[in-house]
This record gives C-alpha cells, structure tokens and sequence, in this order.
C-alpha cells in the first residue's frame, strides 16, 4: 500500500499519465534524442525521480545503488561496505563538513554520517525524494547532523571552498555535462581535499557501431533517467579537465567476485533480495497492475514498472557483455 500510495512522487495522481508520457518521448525508443535530453535534463530527471522513486525503495531499500560484493555477502551487506569504503578513501574525520552529490532519499548519506561522525548535506533537486529524506533523517536520528538541500548540482548555491570532502554515488551520471559538474564540485570543495565517486559508465568493450550495444545503451537510459551514458575515459578527462589531480581510477566491477547484476539477473534467486528477483519482479509487476485497475495506484503505474524492468534487462545484458558499468570508481584532489 506504501508503494502504491507514494507512486507519482509530487506529481499530482491524476497527472501521472501525461509524466510518464513525457518522460518516455525523451528517449530513443519513443523517438527522443541525446540532445534533447541533455537539453531538458532537469524535467526529465525529476520526472523520473517522481516516478521511480517509490519502485526503488519498495524493491532495493534507502540505498539506491549497486555494489562491489563478496562470496557469502548479502547484497544489504555490500551496499554497506561499498559506502563505508568511500568515506575510509575519502578519509572522512569526525565533525568535518561533507556533500553528498545526488543524494536520492539519503540512505548512503546516514550510513556515511553515522560511520564517520561527520555533518554530511544531501544535495538533490527532486521534492519528493527530499521530503523523503528528512523523515527518514528524523527517524534515524541524524536530523540535527546531516540536512539536505534542493538544488541542481551544475549550479550549486554554495560558497567556494565550503566542504571538507565531496561525494557522489551513480549520480553524476545524470549531469548533461560531466565537466561543467565535476567543475562546480571542484568549486565548493576545500583546496587539499577529496571528491570520490562511483560513476555509471560504458567500457572500452562498448562499440558505438554495435545495434545490440546500443540497445542496450538506449534500456539503461530510458530505464534509468540518463541523458546519455558516457565512456569512463570521458570521466577521467572532465576531472582533469576541472582541475583535480586522480590520485587513482579503476572499474571495481572487473574484480568483483560476485556480479553487480547478479540481484536483477532472472536466472538468481534470493530470499534475502526476494523482490529484486525474477519471482518478485513479477508479483509486484502483477499487484501495481492490479492496483492501477481498482484505482488505489495512479494511472500510468504499469508503464512505470515497465521501464524499469527495460532498465534490468538492459543492466543485467550491459554485465554480462561488460560494456557497462555502474561502479567506475575515482578519487581525486583539488590540488593546495
């Protein structure tokens, strides 16, 4: 019933069918274009975000990303471990001032905070993720702590230099221009200190001539409310492009014992990430139909959980051929 109740975001119930419309006129499979998207990313973004972001936390918890994962790791302990990693690269101390970049209902925001002691701000431009997040903030008890701010993260309302260190989890992958935001962090960041990332990349196995490669590009995009999907080569030049020095880069899916895609993959099934499953993707697809059809859940809800299961397909296919990648991980310095 939460899942149903939430659908829509702050889109008003009875507008949710034109949103979802729109929202799928970007991309290319209803005849959008790279360019267009770039070019309205804030509409189609917060579009996205109103749609989806009930589906996220119903089906993947606070924390809405993949992880790095080991033998015997549960996909919740992993989530854990790939944000406690950041902030231990990043050096995190107690009390210091820290940005979280895209910071979606704030789940990686708490766990960051409470592991390292720290003040972190969740920067979002979407409403209702950030009404979201403060609840969950009160109830977590970090309200007096950590806060978030409504804003686009390629025009940020921060003084230069305001944040001891800067971060951003498959979020990023968002920004039209990768330069023009790794620029505004480097802004805002203090001179000495650390932005570390998780990037949503397509590999050097991607070949732009390949139909099926793109194919699979276009389900991620459209699935995931991504304007394009840049090379991790494309990230590494906009940060130095932006002034950091990379003290180190490296795709963290390559060595990952366990896939990323394993919790979407059809062929796993898990308890323990039940509705991430092929059995529980289709219960939950069955019951929003079911919901949509006796009006407790706005019209357009099915057309939702479609694009995103296009977004699994997609994810899970992007794996296998590693041409994608949603862990492209950097650390870099503004230099003194």
């Amino acid at each position: 019933m939460d899942l149903a109740s939430n659908l829509g975001g702050k889109i008003d119930k009875s507008d949710v069918l034109t949103a979802v419309e729109k929202y799928e006129q970007y991309h290319v499979f209803h005849g959008g274009n790279e360019e267009e998207r770039k070019a309205n990313y804030t509409d189609m973004v917060n579009k996205y975000y109103d749609l989806a972001t009930s589906f996220y936390e119903y089906g993947w918890g606070e924390s809405f990303h993949f992880a790095h994962r080991w033998k015997g790791e549960s996909l919740r302990e992993s989530i854990k471990r790939h944000e406690h990693f950041l902030a231990l690269q990043l050096g995190i101390k107690p009390g210091q001032k820290v940005l979280d970049v895209g910071c979606g209902i704030g789940g990686p925001l708490r766990e960051i905070a409470r592991f390292s002691n720290s003040a972190v701000t969740g920067l979002n431009n979407n409403e209702y993720q950030i009404t979201r997040g403060k609840e969950l903030n009160r109830l977590a008890g970090v309200d007096k702590t950590c806060n978030f701010v409504k804003a686009d993260f390629m025009k940020m309302p921060f003084p230069e230099n305001s944040f001891d260190a800067v971060y951003a989890i498959e979020a990023t992958c968002h920004a039209p221009d990768a330069y023009g935001c790794y620029k505004e962090i480097y802004r805002v960041l203090k001179p000495g200190q650390c932005f570390a990332a998780y990037e949503w990349c397509m590999t050097d196995a991607f070949d732009p001539d390949n139909a099926e490669h793109q194919k699979i590009k276009g389900e991620i995009e459209i699935g995931d409310g991504l304007p394009d999907i840049r090379l991790t080569t494309k990230c590494l030049e906009a940060l130095k492009q932006a002034g950091f020095e990379v003290i180190w880069e490296k795709d963290l899916a390559k060595d990952s014992p366990v896939p990323w895609y394993l919790p979407l993959d059809k062929n796993h099934f898990s308890l323990s990430s039940f509705r991430l499953t092929a059995v529980g993707r289709f219960i939950t697809k069955n019951m929003v139909k079911i919901l949509e059809y006796i009006k407790l859940a706005p019209q357009g809800s099915q057309r939702v959980s479609n694009f995103l299961e296009q977004a699994a397909e997609g994810l899970v296919d992007g794996g296998r051929r590693e041409i994608f990648t949603p862990m492209y991980f950097f650390l870099a310095r503004k230099p003194e």
